[in-house]
């Protein structure tokens, strides 16, 4: 009748340790997988959004032309999107290669182990392309915004507040798919691009006004 007992009482322990190791799996979710894409969309469209409109920004400070601006943010456009996606390609190949070999010196993992960290390697050439789509779509705020506005002072405004808002949503795109703290993500995000832009067009207003 002892040993009965005590059968009886390993019975609910089994159970609740069969349960404990369910719950974490039904709510588990890996979001390494979806690191190096997400990296590169979402700092391909900061870049996009920030570089290329500092830069309209810079020569709107020494240029009232509305074609030179739109001219000027359509190279760095397509000079910028080129230079994210070859420097994320080489980046992210890079890291391939260096996580391929660290897991050729492991052969001791069982194979379903392997497998699954196979399934988690950067993919270059996905990296690369998310890069340079969202810098491009990035980009292209700030030259819609520019291209249907005569007035000097109005374009410049309206530059800023179509930044201001994309910048906004941006970082709280990332901050969402990353499941990270959003207000601070926005803010983060908002506060560098307006850094960036006060500074491209101080030092462009000023080196301009010099008459260099």
């Amino acid at each position: 009748m002892a040993a009965q007992n005590d059968i009886q009482l390993t019975i609910p322990k089994d159970d609740g340790k069969t349960n404990e190791c369910q719950t974490p799996n039904k709510e588990s979710f890996d979001y390494s997988q979806r690191a190096q894409w997400l990296r590169a969309a979402v700092l391909g469209a900061n870049d996009g959004l920030v570089s290329v409109a500092s830069l309209m920004m810079g020569i709107g400070a020494v240029k009232n032309d509305v074609a030179v601006m739109i001219i000027t943010g359509f190279a760095g456009l397509v000079a910028g999107a080129c230079s994210m996606a070859i420097g994320e390609f080489v980046s992210v190949y890079s890291q391939l290669d260096i996580e391929v070999a660290q897991m050729k010196r492991e052969r001791k993992l069982e194979e379903d182990n392997e497998q699954s960290e196979k399934e988690k390697l950067p993919n270059p050439i996905q990296a690369a392309f998310a890069s340079a789509l969202a810098f491009s779509l990035g980009a292209l705020v700030p030259l819609l915004a520019a291209s249907f506005i005569g007035d000097y002072k109005v374009r410049l405004i309206v530059v800023i507040v179509a930044v201001t808002i994309a910048l906004v949503a941006f970082g709280g795109v990332g901050a969402v798919l990353g499941r990270t703290p959003v207000v601070k993500s926005c803010l983060r995000v908002l506060i560098g691009g307006w850094i960036a832009m006060a500074i491209t067009f101080g030092l462009t207003k000023l080196i301009g006004s010099s008459g260099l």
